[in-house]
Parts: C-alpha cells; sequence; structure tokens
C-alpha cells in the first residue's frame, strides 16, 4: 500500500500523461468559524507565505500534473485571484476555475464533491483521460500523486483512495476504511459514530484523506447514473467510494507514518487543519527553519512582501522591550500586537489590533466570554469581538446606593474595577 515520495522538491516532476485532475475548492470550513467569513478555508493564509490551497498545487506540480481544474463555490474572490497570479503559469496544460453557480446555474452550486465532477463532465471529457485525478484544496500536506496514480494504474482498481493513520477519537470527522494487507479495501464509512479501529491497533483508523484515483470510463459511468427517484451520486465519501467498494474495485493508497522532519521530506506529510485548533497545532510545526514539509514557495516565485500573504508564527516569544510575552500563538497577516500582552494558545485574525495590556490565556472563564474559545484550549481573537469587548467593559454600571458610575481606565484592560 505504502509508496515513497521521489526526491522532486523544488521541481516539477516528468508529465503525466492520460490523467484529469480537479481540484475541490469551495468549502467554507464552518468548523473555523470567524477566519473563514471573509473567504473560503482554502484560502485562508497559513505559516509565512502560504495559503492552506497551496500545498495541494505544489503538490500537483511536482507530481507532474499539468491541467488542473478548480471547482470554487463560497466566497471565491480571494481565492481565483491568487490562483491566477501565483500559479497559472505553473500548469501548461491549463488551470481552469469553474464556479459552482456560474457552471450549475443554481445559486448554491454543486451540490456536493461528485456534483462538482459531473457538472464538469464536457471540460473533463475534452481532455480524453484515461484516469481523473480528484484532490482537496483544504488540507496541508506533502504528497507524490505520481506514486499513488502509478500504483493505481498497476492494480486494475476502479477507484483509488489516499488514506492515513489518525486517532480513533479523531477519525468521527473522515471517511473510516477497512483495507487488507494489499490495500484492497472491504469496508468504508463517511464520518462513523463508532469508527472501526485498524486491527491490531485499537487506538488508530485508516482515515480516508479526500484524494481519489479514479478509472475515468467507471467513475463517468457512475456519475451518470440515477436511482429510482432520478437522484444522482452526489458525494465520493458518501456514493462513490461505497460504491467502488461494493463492486470490489477500490484501493487504499497509504502514506507512510510520519517520522519527523527529516522523515516527512522523503516520506509525506498530512495535516488536516479543519478546526481552530488543528489550525493552531499545525501552523506550530512549521516553526523555524525545518519545517515538517517542503513549503510551496519553494518553487513558486512570489512577488509580494510575505506579511501580504501568510501568517507569522509565533511559539515563544519574551520581548522585554514592550512587554510582550506569547507563547502557542499563531499572528495572522495585518495584525497589530500592542505593547504590555500577554497571549497563550491564541489565534489572532487578520487586521485585528490587539490593545495594550490584554491578557488572553490565563483565565478560561474571561477568554470564552469574549472571544472564541475552543474545548481543545485555542481562543480566536477577531477585532469584531476586541470592539464589543470595549463596548461592554466600558459602559456605565449602576450600583446600590451609589447611583451611575463609570468604571476608570487602567493599564490592564480599559477599566479597573478596584476603584469602584
Amino acid at each position: 500500500m505504502a509508496q515513497s515520495f521521489d526526491d522532486r522538491d523544488h521541481h516539477a516532476g516528468a508529465p503525466l500523461r492520460g490523467v484529469a485532475t480537479i481540484l475541490l475548492a469551495g468549502g467554507q470550513g464552518s468548523r473555523l468559524h470567524e477566519l473563514t467569513e471573509a473567504e473560503c478555508k482554502p484560502a485562508i493564509p497559513f505559516a509565512t507565505r502560504e495559503r492552506i490551497v497551496d500545498f495541494t498545487l505544489a503538490n500537483a506540480v511536482r507530481s507532474g500534473l499539468t491541467l488542473v481544474i478548480v471547482a470554487t463555490q463560497y466566497r471565491p474572490a480571494t481565492l481565483t485571484r491568487h490562483l491566477f497570479t501565483s500559479w497559472r503559469r505553473h500548469f501548461p496544460g491549463g488551470l481552469v476555475i469553474r464556479d459552482g453557480a456560474t457552471v450549475t446555474g443554481r445559486a448554491g452550486g454543486y451540490a456536493g464533491t461528485a456534483d462538482a465532477v459531473r457538472a464538469n463532465l464536457d471540460t473533463i471529457e475534452a481532455e480524453a483521460p484515461t484516469e481523473v485525478v480528484v484532490l482537496a484544496g483544504d488540507h496541508v500536506y506533502q504528497m507524490d500523486y505520481a506514486a499513488m496514480i502509478a500504483a493505481h494504474r498497476a492494480s486494475g482498481a476502479k477507484a483509488t483512495v489516499a488514506v492515513d493513520v489518525v486517532a480513533v477519537g479523531a477519525a468521527r470527522g473522515f471517511g473510516v476504511l477497512d483495507a487488507d494487507l494489499e490495500g484492497r479495501i472491504h469496508a468504508f464509512q463517511e464520518k462513523p459514530v463508532h469508527p472501526a479501529a485498524i486491527p491490531g491497533d485499537p487506538a488508530h483508523a485508516l482515515a480516508s484523506m479526500g484524494i481519489y484515483v479514479f478509472d475515468w470510463p467507471w467513475l463517468r459511468s457512475r456519475l451518470n447514473e440515477t436511482d429510482a427517484a432520478g437522484q444522482g451520486m452526489l458525494d465520493f465519501g458518501g456514493d462513490v467510494v461505497p460504491r467502488a467498494v461494493a463492486d470490489g474495485a477500490a484501493l487504499a493508497f497509504r502514506l507512510p507514518p510520519h517520522a519527523g522532519p527529516q522523515g516527512a521530506r522523503a516520506r509525506g506529510y498530512w495535516r488536516d487543519v479543519g478546526t481552530l485548533d488543528s489550525y493552531r497545532r499545525t501552523a506550530l510545526e512549521f516553526l523555524g527553519n525545518r519545517p515538517p514539509c517542503d513549503l510551496p514557495s519553494a518553487l513558486r516565485d512570489r512577488a509580494q512582501a510575505p506579511d501580504e500573504t501568510g501568517a507569522p508564527v509565533v511559539h515563544k516569544i519574551i520581548d522585554r522591550g514592550l512587554f510582550r510575552r506569547l507563547a502557542g500563538t499563531v499572528v495572522m497577516p495585518g495584525a497589530f500586537l500592542s505593547a504590555g500582552i500577554r497571549l497563550s494558545d491564541a489565534i489572532v485574525a487578520p487586521g485585528t489590533v490587539i490593545p495594550f495590556g490584554l491578557v488572553v490565556g490565563e483565565d478560561e472563564d474571561e477568554d470564552a466570554t469574549w472571544f472564541r474559545r475552543t474545548s481543545g484550549g485555542t481562543t480566536l481573537i477577531t477585532a469584531r469581538m476586541l470592539a464589543r469587548r470595549a463596548a461592554e467593559r466600558t459602559r456605565t454600571y449602576a450600583i446600590p446606593g451609589i447611583g451611575a458610575v463609570r468604571p476608570a481606565p487602567s493599564e490592564e484592560n480599559g477599566f479597573d474595577v478596584g476603584r469602584l
């Protein structure tokens, strides 16, 4: 099942013949909450000079994929601009943007992941491919698609699913499968309540990465099928992959386990960043000069300064000159940090101005009152949250026997209860 990532870190691979690629990049990323209010999840900044979608596109270039059809949907403006300015020249066969509302003529756009491919059948068919590669644009990872395509061709499978090992508790958010030692998939469940563990390893499960290689004639035939109600297949995880499993024609392509920075460079790396906790934790892995996988900017010429694209990551800083202390914190582009602050395990959203003396990460109840605090301990801070906090904390308070009192300001937090 496992294949190695060959050493093509900073160069495009040999062109792959007979392959069409569709990149699903229309997700809202609702579990990232306020971070995706203005733009889709694939366009969210990450690390120092990247956006999340860049990792998938860099993989495509290194793997020799020359044509990519990008299916967009939710708030696509930033993503579309970024694709054309930064990536179009890297795909000699074309980088084709297909917006869901425009393609389908429906305000809601694509009805699912498989529907996004069905709606673009004519565009794909024009390339006369033998295989179609379906990619997800919302993960941070390094992968050799050429190796996966080779494994698919050698196996004779109709559908090949990229998989990785995840903790059983985290597997509820993925498609979970059971595969034998040869990689044949015998069972598949999309986001099960009780994920099946790997035989002999009760703590882990095999999870779909949302990356697929399909035999094109087989997939085209499945997408043209309808049920008794006239409904076609809408999703890969919910409809298409289970059909391939039922046909006995599904293969698992398993990434080798992550083995630290040196191993990750040669053996692949994958992180889901669909929650605030996972986004922050993954960003912290990219500290310093030895990130766990190759950065897309290594092969992409960028005209803009780092601040204009990426998110500086601060793991631990003690700035004695300005009395700033930050730990486990991600500061996104356009944010400004005032003096006298202490931030722990936080994400500072784009355009947020952190006021003098703000303390976050030391009082769970206080953080949850004003900001978005997750069960995993991450606190998201946005400009709107700070504005509400400032308005609420400077109101006039009525105290029995005294009357109306407006709290006096202090350097710490805008008012001092002790002065009332």
